[in-house]
């Protein structure tokens, strides 16, 4: 039986009169993978924010499995289960991959950052989690040598460090050639999975969304006009108009 992570209902929210989220209700279940795709404008980042606690929705409320997290702030939310990832990635390029995850643990764990730093407490813990994405060997190097695929996966391991029940992933290949992007996504889902992780990413990459999407949902102008499987999602006559097109997917 299936065990819900997330649920959003009636998400409303306005900058300047314009309604950027129009009655938006989500779900994701634990070890689930879904996709937010959409225009540009659609109303994807704000969803996103909505459910980060970046925004308060003027309407609509959000829940992690039995608790109203509505509106708390970002950093409420890490400490109850929530981790995000951005677009681009938010390393510190100075620090080794070992430090920048030692740092996250240290944000979760509210330990002493300069402990954390000197490698004097948790080592195994950060080890640990760059090992789980494949970064192990690379983490006594710093990040400004690291390519940007490998810092794709430090930040990623940055975000398993708070142990998050829901993993927002806000463009996670963005920049990166088209072997990284579906290695990255193979890892996420495959650590989604063991972890019993809810996962919702934005892509832009349809090949990336339909190749490793458990579900999808479709926001067009503020509104969700679409929540299906791929096949589902692919074939969707109001979906084709406004996004896909013709260059869907095969």
């Amino acid at each position: 039986m299936s065990e819900r992570v997330l649920e959003a209902t009636g998400l409303r929210r306005s900058f300047a009169g314009v309604r950027a989220v129009d009655d938006v209700s989500l779900t994701v279940d634990a070890g689930e993978i879904v996709a937010l795709i959409g225009p540009n404008g659609a109303g994807k980042t704000t969803t996103f924010n909505l459910i980060n606690g970046q925004l308060r929705p003027d309407a609509g409320r959000v829940r992690l499995r039995t608790a109203d997290v509505t509106g708390l702030p970002p950093r409420r939310l890490a400490h109850l289960g929530i981790a995000r990832t951005f677009q681009i990635t938010a390393t510190f390029l100075s620090m080794t991959a070992l430090e920048n995850v030692s740092v996250a643990l240290a944000a979760r764990e509210r330990w002493s950052l300069a402990a954390l730093v000197d490698g004097r407490l948790n080592r195994d813990r950060a080890l640990a989690l760059l090992g789980e994405v494949g970064m192990a060997a690379a983490a006594e190097r710093p990040c400004s040598m690291l390519a940007y695929g490998d810092l794709k996966r430090v930040e990623l391991a940055m975000a398993l460090a708070a142990a998050p029940r829901l993993l927002l992933m806000d463009e996670p290949t963005a920049g990166m050639a088209p072997k990284e992007r579906g290695q990255l996504m193979r890892l996420v889902a495959g650590i989604a999975r063991e972890r019993r992780t809810a996962v919702l990413f934005t892509e832009h990459d349809m090949d990336v969304v339909f190749a490793h999407a458990d579900r999808i949902l479709v926001m067009s102008q503020g509104v969700l006009i679409a929540d299906g499987r791929p096949e589902e999602i692919r074939a969707h006559p109001k979906v084709r108009e406004v996004y896909l097109g013709s260059s869907a997917p095969g």
